[in-house]
């Protein structure tokens, strides 16, 4: 296993980790993606470390804090080999001050999950998404408090725009509170919008990606091809009003490439799509998930080799899009290459 930077922390993550969020089954699909039990859950995670893997990620909304619950009663008796991350402020309960970035909730969702996941202190807390109701100083003075106390050792956020994280780290900086080194973020071959903002950002500032649904909703898992149906069984119709949006000529133009390139390198298409993440700028870990052992196996098979140059320009352009206002590139009096220029001197 390779390991990397958290961004500016000094701390080393696995460049693939583990998302927890197919532990539990309960709750509506967006918090539950699987069904395992914590006897499943136990040997997936004996393969995780096994393999070097020891980063693995959570929140509270996961079936409904069954996933935190799983995930700690797995790692018992070997709490001190793994990198343990959780994520807060989407609603957790019926009450008006269980959602969000308060005090109240921040203070209140830590100890919660301190208890499910059988710990006295978390690696990495993010913020699940950017709470205009509460002003950035408090949440941030709120998380401060929180590493000072030794229940939380990093920050990360997560589904932050650019202006909003960098308010975040402003912030931080002013007061002297702890910043992020971390920014939980969707991308994807068919996914590439965090390119043009948060990635120089992330790199301007030391945070570091940690990507999530890599495989873009289940889209590049090779059950895709042009004209043909879904496989029988496939979750892809139910998991869809969920993904962001992606254009199908587009996304089956980079199924194509992705086909093609894995029958070169003798890898599947997952492989493939991971291994292009893995060298791109900014990027710390990648979250993995799996319903079963097998899976886990397969996408552990995207670590060990590399994509070729000539490879990762045949993805790069299948993939490409044109950025929108004012990442479109301009300089040298006509337009450029359509990257942001902080890919292209990478």
């Amino acid at each position: 296993m390779d390991y990397r930077l958290l961004g500016a922390s000094g701390l080393k993550v696995p460049v693939l980790g583990f998302g927890a969020g197919t532990f539990g089954g309960k709750g509506p699909l967006f918090s539950a993606w699987g069904n395992a039990d914590t006897e499943e859950a136990r040997r997936l995670l004996d393969i995780c470390l096994d393999a070097g893997v020891n980063l693995f990620d959570t929140a509270d909304v996961y079936s409904d804090g069954a996933s935190e619950t799983i995930l700690g009663e797995a790692l018992k008796g070997r709490r001190d080999k793994a990198i343990l991350s959780t994520k807060l402020t989407l609603r957790a309960g019926d009450g008006p001050n269980d959602v969000g970035a308060s005090r109240h909730h921040l203070v209140s969702g830590v100890e919660r999950a301190l208890k499910r996941l059988h710990t006295d202190y978390i690696d990495l807390l993010q913020l699940h998404h950017f709470d205009a109701m509460t002003p950035v100083e408090s949440v941030m003075r709120t998380l401060d408090d929180l590493v000072r106390d030794g229940k939380v050792r990093y920050l990360g956020a997560s589904n932050f725009s650019g202006w909003q994280l960098m308010k975040s780290q402003a912030v931080a900086d002013r007061y002297g509170y702890t910043r992020f080194v971390a920014n939980q973020t969707y991308y994807s071959l068919i996914g590439r919008d965090y390119e043009w903002e948060l990635m120089p950002l992330g790199l301007d500032q030391g945070v570091g990606a940690v990507v999530w649904s890599p495989l873009g909703w289940g889209r590049l898992t090779g059950k895709i091809r042009r004209g043909q149906p879904l496989p029988a069984g496939s979750r892809l119709h139910e998991t869809a009003s969920f993904a962001p949006p992606v254009d199908e000529e587009r996304l089956y133009r980079v199924v194509d490439a992705l086909d093609n390139i894995a029958v070169e390198t003798g890898k599947t298409v997952p492989q493939v799509a991971l291994n292009w993440l893995l060298q791109r700028p900014s990027v710390s870990t990648i979250l993995i998930g799996a319903r079963n052992e097998a899976q886990l196996r397969q996408n552990l098979g995207a670590i060990g080799w590399n994509l070729t140059r000539e490879h990762i320009a045949r993805l790069d352009a299948a993939s490409a899009v044109t950025p929108p206002y004012p990442y479109y590139p301009y300089w040298n009096g006509q337009f450029a290459e359509r990257t942001p220029p902080a890919v292209q001197t990478a």
